[in-house]
């Protein structure tokens, strides 16, 4: 297990104050984040349920942001109780939002208007228009329209912060050319921004002339990722696409001629032509076969995961090297349970190149390390497991027959049964480098959650949080951990979603500790009756309780100092 020293938030703070680290470039943010971390784990620390609401349209959250009515309405859940940042004027059904993403400015970058450094919210509306969307005040700071001939429904990232891209809606044709057995060639367009300043990369169209009869295709850190009903996916450079099948540079703003229409780039009617056809097939990539289309790719160096493309495999992992295919030793993760729900597996968000699988009982945290003496090839092992809080799950009956003679009957229990202690969702805070994990027990009619942190590095656990409110496993449930802040919502039948908000309380402790803060030598270089010495800083004068914890702590630190040097030794 990791180490069991607790870092000391007072020191911490102390040494902020006295200025250390304050030249060392995001030294100083990690120490505030450490400082943070040790509050949330803190054993006096609680976290109170301070708000709780419901509506009768998606609530989404983004970064400190809950977004009601369609995004239109943003509440800020930052302060000490969630309050209004704005409410965007009401709009008619076809120019409602109905996907966006959060853009927040780069650091380093240099922008011609002060508002291209505020965060700003991608929307996507009903009518296809592209909005940016001032985070703070909810004033629309720039449109594009996208286009006439397709119906854009989704928003994602291309690459994360730099690269969007929208997609349309999948083209089914209209019924009188279904019945005729008339098939749309085109079965979906994505559109490619750069953004802040926005700029366009251009339209792409995916026509099952070229691909053959697929199913879906998406957009994903440059790669064209295109997938069939047989659970075939290929991946190709979108990049080389591009550069081969541009047909005209288009720029936002800018006049355009195209198939004998006159018009401005991204302005309606005339919005943005499609300048991106593929009239043969591209360069391929890489292609595999998996059950249900699932493929990811991750690890350090490149793994992919995979299911073998049979219904009875369900449940069974591959993890194989993108160079060569070849599967890692101990590649074949299969969890042994039985329950209703299936296990879940994906590479883990904090770059590490470890795995999470997760199943309705355990945890694991698999790492992928090269084999000792054959660089080449890798394996797959144990980082930590995290266990559900369960007893012994075989139960056993005792009947008595007719007879009188005395029968023992024995039963195992679902791994996912409601009356058990089952994970939900296993999530990943980067910035306090914790790992947080919704478990559900099922007491008598109603369900109880409670949200347990680990140590992201050895799977210590290091809090729990009860959730007050009763957890349905039915109903769709979604949990953000944020810095300090928990948030819960829940969507009910008939469309009623709810959002319930934990915020952290700490409670001081220091009256009660039996070990001072520090050292009793050092305590003793000031007793009770001697000046307590004064300092300022800043031109300010120091509160005298302060002043006398910096004088300590210098003191502590240059003798620490002296020790270190004195100890030294030369090689």
């Amino acid at each position: 297990m990791g180490p069991t020293r607790k870092p000391n938030v007072c020191i911490r703070l102390s040494l902020r104050a006295l200025g250390f680290f304050a030249r060392d470039a995001g030294v100083g943010q990690r120490m505030n984040l450490g400082i943070l971390r040790a509050l949330v784990c803190q054993e006096s620390t609680k976290f109170k349920n301070v708000w709780t609401t419901h509506s009768k349209s998606p609530i989404a959250y983004e970064r400190g942001r809950i977004y009601f009515d369609n995004y239109r309405c943003c509440i800020s859940s930052v302060a000490s109780e969630p309050r209004k940042l704005y409410e965007m004027p009401k709009c008619s059904k076809s120019e409602k939002i109905e996907d966006a993403l959060l853009w927040e400015c780069p650091v380093g970058d240099v922008f011609t208007s002060p508002s291209d450094y505020e965060s700003s919210l991608i929307a996507l509306t009903a009518n296809n228009w592209l909005l940016r969307i001032s985070a703070t005040t909810g004033k629309i700071l720039e449109k594009i329209y996208l286009a006439s001939y397709c119906k854009f429904r989704y928003l994602s990232w291309d690459t994360p912060q730099e690269v969007i891209a929208v997609k349309s809606a999948q083209n089914k044709g209209s019924a009188v050319a279904r019945q005729a057995g008339v098939q749309q060639p085109v079965l979906l367009y994505l559109a490619v921004f750069q953004v802040l300043p926005f700029s366009l990369v251009g339209i792409l169209e995916i026509n099952k002339r070229i691909f053959g009869n697929i199913t879906d295709a998406t957009l994903s850190h440059g790669i064209l990722i295109v997938m069939y009903g047989s659970g075939l996916v290929r991946l190709y450079s979108f990049q080389a696409i591009t550069e081969q099948f541009m047909q005209q540079k288009l720029d936002l703003g800018c006049a355009c001629r195209w198939g004998g229409t006159t018009g401005t780039v991204g302005e309606a009617p005339f919005g943005i032509p499609c300048n991106i056809k593929i009239t043969d097939s591209p360069p391929l990539l890489f292609e595999v076969s998996s059950l249900e289309n699932a493929f990811q790719i991750g690890g350090h160096p490149w793994h992919y995961i995979i299911t073998p493309n049979k219904k009875k495999q369900k449940g069974v992992f591959h993890i194989c090297a993108l160079k060569d295919n070849s599967l890692a030793k101990n590649g074949i993760q299969e969890m042994e349970c039985c329950s209703l729900e299936s296990d879940w597996i994906y590479f883990h968000p904090d770059a590490s190149g470890r795995i999470i699988h997760v199943g309705p009982n355990q945890v694991k945290v698999l790492k992928l390390s090269e084999i000792e003496n054959n660089s080449s090839q890798h394996q797959i092992s144990e980082d930590f497991v995290i266990w559900a809080n369960r007893e012994n799950t075989n139960e056993n009956l005792l009947t008595v027959t007719a007879s009188g003679r005395v029968v023992k009957k024995s039963f195992n229990l679902l791994d996912d049964d409601p009356e058990q202690e089952t994970f939900k969702i296993v999530d990943y805070e980067d910035e306090l480098d914790l790992l947080s994990v919704v478990a559900v027990t099922q007491i008598d009619a109603e369900g109880k959650a409670h949200l347990d942190f680990h140590c992201n590095e050895y799977g210590t656990l290091l809090k729990s949080i009860p959730l007050v409110e009763s957890w349905d496993v039915t109903y769709s449930h979604e949990v953000y951990f944020d810095r300090d802040l928990v948030l819960h919502i829940e969507q009910k039948p008939n469309r009623v979603f709810s959002c319930y908000v934990y915020q952290m309380n700490t409670v001081c402790s220091y009256a009660r500790r039996s070990t001072p803060l520090l050292p009793e030598s050092w305590m003793n270089r000031w007793q009770p009756g001697q000046p307590v010495p004064h300092l300022t800083m800043d031109g300010f004068q120091i509160s005298p309780a302060l002043s006398l914890l910096i004088s300590l702590l210098s003191s502590y630190i240059s003798d620490r100092r002296q020790r270190s040097v004195s100890t030294r030794t030369c090689f």
